[in-house]
């Protein structure tokens, strides 16, 4: 029965493809699906964009190329990835330029038509809400200050593009898990109404969409981390898969890191809210039912996966305009570090009052207390620390107040609580972005789905 090697590339922008090397080298991948794009990702991409219009791509997948274009090519390695985020044309183009440089030659495709910012009034005309999927607030609200909306997709335009001869496969807004999804499809010739072999191509894409995680990144609790081997050369995941969609998850030989029950099962419940429905563009799929074989030698067989019907309706997500940040930072060294930064919030929020600053919204932080607990801080320990550093942020309508919002810590220097150690300086205010999830039809979305492939270099 044929087999195919699929491997993980980034799990997000900014990610190292150091590991992706070895996979390349040693773990006879076909393909690397690369993931450059968290939901948060597109709003720094927008920020690029902002500045300059020829940017909105994931810039890390120039160089990532760069490095590993050789190595793949000889081995008739093919990639996938997302990095187009808000101008996949554009990361084409400087791909190209990249490889023209090198004298390299390579089929590059491109995916459009995720993109529905300039849409919206059409849709709404088709009869879309498009109303926020938690709060059910009407996209009105927001609509003047949209700067982006992107529709996932799924794994057949990238099945298209391979199937035109694309080496490489540049796509924006995809659902993660279809950058492994689409090339098996290609290969096996899967149907797009064969639930229970799309399942199981998604459940594969699910395991190695996070790089790392299903091998030991990022794994386990007290004490089972350390147990992990060999973090510094930690192997990414691969996925053997046969004709049905029986999968063996592993990683290159040589490699750090661990496949195994515990690991697999860890990532496979990764943001997964009902396992019994995991919603994709292509397929729902149901956890409930896989079968996790661990083989030993890095090797567990999953199988199994049950599939239902995909629905007739593509998530989108949006971004707007939601106000301006501002950003205070200041430390205390012990005696009571703790009470010192508390004391501190009542100052700033006193100055804030006295003032009348147009705040709209105030979080605080004590980095070494809560900043990453939150309400489940011990509150017996906050008094026994040998230093806190407090972060204070707000948010603001007014650009100019959230500039200021940091001036207003300085003085505590000489006229606040004793022995503050730490001042982070006057940050700038920072643009907030505000996410906007709603449903659209899918109809809508794939009739303006196009793909095109073109020779590069």
């Amino acid at each position: 029965m044929k087999t195919v090697r699929v491997g993980a590339g980034l799990g997000f922008y900014g990610d190292s493809w150091r590991s992706v090397r070895a996979s390349i080298e040693r773990g006879g991948v076909k393909y690397i699906g690369s993931d450059h794009l968290a939901e948060l990702t597109l709003a720094i991409l927008q920020k690029d964009r902002q500045k300059d219009p020829a940017a909105g791509y994931a810039r890390d997948a120039v160089p990532m190329l760069t490095e590993l274009w050789p190595l793949a090519a000889k081995r008739g390695v093919k990639f996938v990835l997302n990095a187009g985020g808000l101008n996949p044309e554009g990361a084409r183009e400087a791909i190209a330029k990249a490889f023209h440089a090198k004298g390299w030659k390579a089929k590059i495709g491109v995916v459009t038509g995720d993109s529905v910012t300039g849409r919206i009034d059409e849709l709404r005309a088709a009869g879309q809400a498009l109303a926020h999927l938690d709060t059910g607030a009407a996209i009105s609200s927001v609509q003047d200050r949209l700067l982006f909306a992107n529709a996932y997709l799924g794994a057949q335009p990238i099945a298209e593009a391979l199937a035109q001869g694309a080496q490489i496969v540049v796509t924006g807004r995809v659902a993660d898990a279809a950058l492994f999804l689409g090339p098996l499809a290609h290969e096996f010739g899967w149907r797009w109404d064969d639930w229970e072999r799309l399942a199981q191509g998604l459940t594969v894409g699910h395991l190695l969409e996070c790089s790392g995680q299903a091998s030991g990144g990022n794994f386990g609790s007290a004490q089972e981390w350390e147990k992990i081997p060999d973090f510094l050369n930690l192997g990414y995941g691969i996925a053997e898969v046969s004709e049905d969609g029986t999968a063996v998850i592993t990683k290159a030989p040589g490699t750090g890191g661990r496949v195994s029950f515990d690991t697999v099962r860890q990532q496979l419940l990764y943001e997964v809210h009902d396992p019994h429905a995991y919603y994709s563009p292509d397929v729902v799929l149901d956890m409930s039912t896989l079968k996790l074989e661990d083989e030993g030698n890095d090797r567990v067989k999953v199988t199994n996966a049950g599939g239902a019907a995909r629905t007739d309706t593509l998530k989108i997500v949006a971004g707007y305009h939601d106000g301006w940040m501002g950003t205070g930072v200041i430390g205390y060294s012990w005696p009571d570090a703790y009470r010192k930064c508390e004391k501190s919030v009542d100052i700033i929020k006193g100055l804030i009052a006295e003032r009348g600053l147009a705040v709209e919204e105030t979080n605080v932080e004590y980095i070494g207390y809560n900043s990453l607990l939150g309400a489940n801080a011990d509150p017996t320990y906050r008094d026994q620390l040998n230093e806190c550093f407090l972060r204070m942020t707000i948010r603001t309508q007014d650009k100019r107040v959230a500039d200021g919002f940091g001036r207003l810590f300085p003085w505590l220097g000489l006229s606040g609580p004793p022995y503050l150690g730490g001042f982070h300086g006057i940050q700038r205010a920072k643009q907030l972005l505000g996410l906007w999830p709603t449903l659209v039809k899918r109809e809508l979305i794939e009739s303006g789905v196009q793909v095109s492939v073109e020779t590069a270099g």
